[in-house]
């Protein structure tokens, strides 16, 4: 029964005792990305930034424990943070009201001059970070503006960072993330420039095709006329070789493909034939002279 009401008793001073030592300052734990900065009678007395458990008396001597009634422990934030500002005005060089929006990043690499140096550094940050990127920006073209954001970025970034070193704090990156229009009537007289524009490059585009594809056609229609040409030339030739052929083997098969062929030339011109009784050549070469154009045959017998 003694042993429960000690190990209670236990229980309920132990929780006790810590806030007293927390209280006095006779330990301290630091968190990741935190640093505690320690000043006694309006002095700085040390800083501890190393994460863990940590007893300031080891570390500043008897001074330590007069720091909750003469002075004060503040705790930094070293903690990487984000901040975005919306709608920086500026002016292009062509005189239009643009706005910026601009991402940065920041983070504490000097606890005491983030502290002590500037009474609103974060606010003095955005400040500076504000009027470098209206004067990184003012009177550049607009194309440049709208296209080359990384280069300005690293310029407003450059020309932020040895003022905010000065100030305990490391400026990260920084990012133009939007540049946009603010007279609406100038954003749709883009618009319909935009529209006209790809219209017009559509169109010529299309006709461009047609030209190409009547250039292939008509070269197309030229390669085969030269070939039915040649094969057109080519043809007497192979003919004539045919016949020959055929009349070396036998002179009447060629008399009578001779005949047919005149026969079919003949069909062909549909020109009027009269056929006559063999042997009346002289009413032949009468009624020829009479009928122009008309062909005589001289009927078998």
């Amino acid at each position: 029964m003694l042993f429960f009401a000690g190990v209670f008793c236990g229980l309920i001073a132990i929780p006790i005792l810590l806030t007293i030592a927390t209280m006095f300052g006779l330990y301290v734990i630091v968190n990741e990305c935190e640093a505690h900065v320690y000043t006694l009678f309006g002095k700085v007395i040390g800083t501890i930034d190393e994460p863990g458990l940590h007893f300031p008396i080891s570390k500043f001597g008897l001074g330590a424990l007069l720091v909750p009634f003469f002075g004060k422990r503040h705790i930094v934030s070293t903690a990487l943070r984000q901040h975005y500002l919306r709608g920086q005005m500026v002016n292009s060089e062509e005189g239009t009201p643009m706005g910026v929006g601009l991402w940065y990043e920041m983070e504490v690499n000097d606890p005491v001059a983030y502290l002590f140096i500037n009474t609103n550094p974060e606010g003095s940050l955005q400040a500076n970070v504000a009027s470098s990127a209206i004067s990184t920006l003012s009177n550049l073209e607009m194309d440049k503006m709208l296209e080359d954001r990384h280069s300005l970025s690293r310029t407003v970034r450059a020309t932020v960072s040895p003022l905010s070193e000065k100030w305990g704090y490391r400026l990260g990156s920084v990012y133009i993330r939007k540049v946009f229009f603010t007279d609406h009537q100038m954003v749709h007289n883009i618009t319909d420039k935009v529209v006209k524009r790809l219209i017009q490059v559509t169109s010529a585009m299309k006709q461009d095709g047609e030209n190409r594809v009547g250039l292939i056609k008509s070269e197309t229609a030229k390669e085969v006329s030269q070939k039915m040409a040649e094969a057109g030339a080519k043809r007497p030739d192979i003919v004539g070789k045919v016949l020959n052929e055929i009349g070396k083997d036998d002179p009447e098969i060629l008399e009578s493909v001779l005949e047919v062929m005149e026969v079919g030339k003949l069909l062909e011109s549909k020109a009027a034939v009269s056929i006559i009784p063999r042997g009346a050549n002289v009413l032949l070469n009468l009624d020829n002279r009479k009928s122009g154009g008309s062909q005589f045959v001289q009927a078998e017998n």
